[in-house]
């Protein structure tokens, strides 16, 4: 399911860590890696030749420190807007997931400062895994899903699954949290889930593949939440359906109005303290 990853880098960050941490688990040891930088333009020639060479000791020292083999390895060094480049490189590529850093700054910031992650997540329909600066990346055993309905949740049941299933000791927790925007938290309640349900149907799911499971539920406001489970529960990576929030009618122009107004996934990936992958299923 995951066979070419698209791994941004800029020389800061955990991206590569991740990937690193990602290629211990059986289901991703055979996936292509593509590591890209981008080189910004340069307003002289000395400048642009300078960034050139300074972007190539980044690919470099990137792919020392991931240690993969040749075969499974290869870099792009390309010219142009880091958000432009890596959607499109994500799309000559066919990537299946692209690992990005993120600083995690807030909704509006992420608008004011030009986010390349932020900018990224709303127009591409590609996986996405972002690992904020501020995160320490462990060893992935237990894995969350926030559950509900929505195909984009159960396309993530069927990611967690696939990075799960050959893992000893690994464990899916499922989350589903009862909406309670007045903000009164309930305590995280671990529970069986009755038949015919989102979270039985899961569980079954996660069966047929010997994934240990857990199911939890609390109530409160949904990214908070989702946030508090994760720290809570020691989660080491955090799976988020993402509705497609790309303007129908100029899918080229980010929709600043849902940019800036309440999303789930916003909050969650700028407040989780795990590493966050968001995904959406493709129209």
């Amino acid at each position: 399911m995951i066979e070419k990853i698209l791994l941004a880098v800029s020389g800061l960050g955990h991206a590569e860590e991740m990937l690193k941490t990602l290629k211990e688990m059986p289901s991703i040891q055979s996936a292509k890696v593509t590591v890209l930088h981008v080189v910004s333009a340069q307003s002289t020639a000395a400048a642009m030749t300078e960034k050139w060479e300074e972007g190539g000791k980044i690919l470099a020292n990137a792919i020392q420190s991931l240690n993969l083999d040749p075969s499974q390895v290869s870099s792009i060094l390309r010219q142009g807007d880091p958000k432009d480049v890596v959607c499109q490189v994500a799309d000559e590529i066919d990537a299946d997931l692209i690992i990005m850093g993120s600083r995690g700054l807030k909704r509006l910031q992420s608008i004011l400062s030009n986010s390349v992650s932020q900018y990224v997540f709303q127009l591409s329909s590609r996986p996405m895994l972002l690992v904020k600066d501020d995160i320490y990346v462990k060893r992935i055993k237990r894995v969350m899903v926030a559950m509900d309905n929505s195909d984009s949740a159960k396309y993530c049941l069927s990611l967690a699954l696939f990075l799960l299933r050959d893992i000893p000791g690994g464990q899916l927790i499922l989350t589903n949290v009862t909406t309670d925007l007045r903000g009164k938290v309930s305590e995280v309640t671990e529970i069986i889930p009755d038949k015919n349900t989102v979270l039985a149907a899961a569980v079954a799911e996660a069966q047929k593949y010997g994934v240990q499971t857990r199911c939890v539920t609390s109530s409160g406001k949904p990214g908070e939440e989702i946030c508090r489970l994760a720290e809570e529960l020691n989660i080491d990576l955090l799976l988020l359906g993402s509705p497609d929030r790309r303007p129908s009618v100029a899918k080229s122009f980010v929709d600043i109005d849902r940019l800036i107004g309440a999303s789930l996934s916003d909050y969650v990936r700028v407040n989780a303290t795990c590493p966050v992958l968001l995904a959406r299923t493709l129209a």
